[in-house]
C-alpha cells in the first residue's frame, strides 16, 4: 500500500510529466492552444487544442521530444505574479486565459517555468526535468474542455510515470494484460453482446451466450434472495412526475434523468430508480410492526443519461438492471438489517469467486436532504455495523447519496483492480417525504427507516467484471456450454448425438459439433469460445463406449465412461467451480 508522502512524491513527478508533455507539444504544434494537466491515479493527462488531429504514430515523437527536455535537465521555476502580468504571459491561449478570469481577487497567481514554456499552475513539481525518469504515453481521446458537450472538444493525450524503470515496466505490463482482458475485446471473440448505434448509444442487446449466462446467474440471485426472506416485485418503466417531485429525484437527480413525455397531459418520466414504486407498494395498505421488517426485491432496469463521452462497453450504460432491494423496518431493527445484507453481499460476491473485498462508508454530500443530526446517526450507525462486523473499512467524505449515508463495497479482480459494486444506503428521508408509517406495539403510528440496496450493483457492470476478471474463461457453473461434444468424422455421429443426449437429461449444457470441418478445426473453435471440457469421439471411443476428454486448462484423459464423466461433471457444477479437475 503506497502511503501518503510516496503518493505526493508520485503525483509531483506526474504532474511535472504533463508540464513536460505540454513543452514537447507545443515546441512540435505551433499555435498549439493549451487546457489543463493534472495527474492522475493512473498517471496524467494533457488536453490541447491543435491544427490538425492527433494519430498514433505522433505518440512515439512527442515522448521522443519529452526524452529530449528531460536530457537538458531544465529547472522547474515557480513566480508569482498579478493579474494584469498572467493574461499577458498567456495573450495567446484562451483556454488559460478563462481560467486566469475566473481566479478570485485575492488569489495569488503562480507560473511554473522550464526553459522557454511557461504554465498556469499551483504545483508543486519536482526541481529538474531530469527527475522524471521513467515515463510512457499511452494514448489520445477527446475530451470536451471543461467537461461541457456544448464546448469544444479537445484531444486528451494520456500518459504515465513512476519513479523507475522497473516499477512503469511492471504497470506497462499489467496493462497490457488488462488490455487482452478487456470485456469490449473478449465480446469480440465470444459474440456476447452488441451495442448498435441504431438502438442508441450505451443501450445494450444481448446474445444467446450472454442471455444463457444472465439466466444462470438471475436464477441462483432469485433463489438466495427467496432463501434470505425477500420478495421479489416487479415494478413499471415510467411513472408520473409528481411521484419523481415527492421522492426529491426531479429536485436533486434531474441532470440525469431523460426529458418527460407527456401523457393524458400528465409528464411520466423513465425512471433512474426502483424505489418510489416500492414505497408505493408498501403505502397501498396499513402496516404493522408484526409486518417488518419488510425485505422487497426487483431486477429492476433503470435509464440514467450519460455522456456520450463517457459511455464504456457495459461499464457505464444508459440502461442498466440492478439487482435491486428495499428493506423497509422499524428504528431498532435497523443495525441488525444492515449486518445481514454485509453478510449476504460477502456470500453473494465469495460464490462468483471474488474474495478481496475493500468496505467505504459515505458520509453526507453538498447536494443533500435531512438535517446534519439525522445523517450523524444514520452514520453512527453504519460505522457501529462494520466495526461490530470486525470490517477494515474507509471513509469516503462526501460521497453519500443525496437522501443518506452508505456502504460501498470495491471488489478486486484477477489483476487486482477495484470495482465499485455493492451499495447499502441508509434512507432517512424518503420515508418522511412519503409519509410511510406502521402501527407500534403501542397502537400509534410510528416512522419507518429504509435500506437501499444493490448487492452486484447493475448486471451490466456485474457481467463486465465477470468477463474480464475470468477473461472470457467463465466457470464452468455460469459457461453457456458447458461441454462440447466433437465427433471426429461422420460414422461417430451416432454416437456423439447419444452422449449429448445423455449428459442434457442430466442438466448440463452441450454443444454437438455436428459441422463438417476437421476435429482439430473443432477443437481450435472451442478453444476459441473458452469452452471447459471437450469431448473427442473417434473409433476407440465408440468401441469402447468411452469418451476422450480435453480440457481448456490443457488436461486430457482417454478412456472415460460415461457415468465417470457426468458424475465429474455435476459435482463440478453443483460446488459452483471453475473448471473440471480429472487425474490423470
Amino acid at each position: 500500500m503506497v502511503d501518503d508522502s510516496a503518493k505526493a512524491q508520485l503525483d509531483t513527478i506526474r504532474h511535472s510529466a504533463a508540464h513536460i508533455l505540454a513543452q514537447a507539444v507545443t515546441s512540435l504544434f505551433p499555435g498549439a492552444k493549451l487546457g489543463i494537466g493534472p495527474s492522475i491515479d493512473t498517471g496524467f493527462y494533457y488536453d490541447f487544442d491543435l491544427p490538425r488531429p492527433l494519430l498514433p504514430e505522433d505518440l512515439p515523437l512527442i515522448e521522443a521530444r519529452m526524452t529530449e527536455i528531460v536530457k537538458q535537465n531544465m529547472a522547474f521555476t515557480r513566480e508569482t505574479v498579478s493579474r494584469a502580468q498572467a493574461e499577458q504571459i498567456f495573450a495567446g491561449q484562451p483556454y488559460k486565459l478563462e481560467l486566469i478570469a475566473e481566479l478570485p481577487d485575492d488569489q495569488d497567481i503562480t507560473v511554473y517555468r522550464n526553459g522557454e514554456f511557461a504554465d498556469l499552475c499551483r504545483g508543486p513539481h519536482v526541481s529538474h526535468t531530469a527527475r522524471v525518469k521513467a515515463f510512457k504515453l499511452l494514448s489520445i481521446a477527446g475530451a470536451y474542455w471543461r467537461g461541457d458537450e456544448k464546448r469544444p472538444m479537445l484531444q486528451r493525450v494520456y500518459g504515465t510515470a513512476f519513479q523507475t524503470r522497473s516499477e512503469l515496466d511492471e504497470y506497462l505490463t499489467s496493462l497490457a494484460e488488462a488490455e487482452a482482458r478487456d470485456h469490449r475485446r473478449i465480446n469480440k471473440q465470444l459474440n456476447l453482446f452488441i451495442t448498435p448505434e441504431e438502438v442508441g448509444g450505451g443501450l445494450v442487446i444481448y446474445g444467446p451466450k450472454a442471455g444463457r449466462i444472465r439466466t444462470i446467474v438471475e436464477e441462483f440471485w432469485r433463489r438466495e434472495h427467496y432463501n434470505n426472506g425477500y420478495e421479489l416485485l416487479y415494478t413499471p418503466h415510467i411513472g408520473r412526475g409528481t411521484l419523481w417531485e415527492t421522492s426529491g429525484h426531479l429536485e436533486n437527480y434531474k441532470d440525469i434523468m431523460y426529458s418527460p413525455m407527456d401523457i393524458d397531459g400528465q409528464d411520466y418520466y423513465v425512471k433512474p430508480m426502483n424505489c418510489p414504486f416500492h414505497i408505493m407498494f408498501y403505502k397501498s395498505q396499513v402496516r404493522s410492526y408484526r409486518d417488518l421488517p419488510a425485505r422487497w426485491a426487483e431486477l429492476g432496469t433503470v435509464y440514467r443519461y450519460e455522456r456520450s463521452g463517457v459511455l464504456h462497453g457495459l461499464l457505464r450504460v444508459r440502461g442498466f438492471t440492478q439487482d435491486d432491494a428495499h428493506i423497509i423496518c422499524a428504528p431498532d431493527q435497523i443495525e441488525t438489517e444492515i449486518a445481514e445484507v454485509l453478510r449476504f453481499s460477502l456470500h453473494m460476491w465469495h460464490t462468483f469467486g471474488f474474495k478481496d473485498l475493500q468496505f467505504f462508508l459515505a458520509t453526507r454530500p453538498e447536494k443533500a436532504i435531512g438535517t446534519e443530526e439525522q445523517w450523524q446517526r444514520a452514520s453512527d450507525a453504519l460505522s457501529r455495523v462494520m466495526d461490530a462486523q470486525g470490517f477494515d473499512y474507509k471513509v469516503d467524505e462526501g460521497g453519500g447519496a443525496f437522501y443518506g449515508p452508505k456502504i460501498d463495497i470495491k471488489v478486486r479482480d484477477a489483476l487486482g483492480r477495484e470495482w465499485q459494486m455493492t451499495t447499502i444506503q441508509f434512507d432517512f428521508n424518503l420515508p418522511e417525504r412519503f409519509d410511510m408509517t406502521y402501527i407500534g406495539q403501542d397502537g400509534q403510528e410510528h416512522r419507518p427507516y429504509m435500506v437501499h440496496r444493490a448487492l452486484l450493483g447493475s448486471w451490466e457492470r456485474f457481467f463486465g467484471l465477470l468477463i474480464e476478471h475470468y477473461a472470457g474463461a467463465f466457470p464452468v457453473w455460469l459457461h453457456p456450454v458447458q461441454v462440447a461434444v466433437l465427433p471426429i468424422a461422420d460414422r461417430h455421429l451416432e454416437y456423439a448425438e447419444k452422449i449429448a443426449a445423455g449428459l442434457k437429461a442430466a442438466g448440463v449444457r452441450v454443444y454437438l459439433d455436428d459441422r463438417a470441418e476437421t476435429v482439430n478445426q473443432k477443437i481450435r473453435q472451442s478453444q476459441l469460445e473458452k469452452t471447459p471440457c471437450m469431448l473427442v469421439l473417434g473409433d476407440k471411443e465408440v468401441a469402447n463406449n468411452t469418451v476422450a476428454i480435453r480440457l481448456r486448462t490443457g488436461q486430457q484423459k482417454y478412456g472415460v465412461s460415461f457415468d465417470a464423466l457426468k458424475a465429474m461433471l455435476l459435482e463440478t457444477i453443483e460446488q459452483r467451480l471453475g473448471d473440471l479437475l480429472i487425474e490423470s
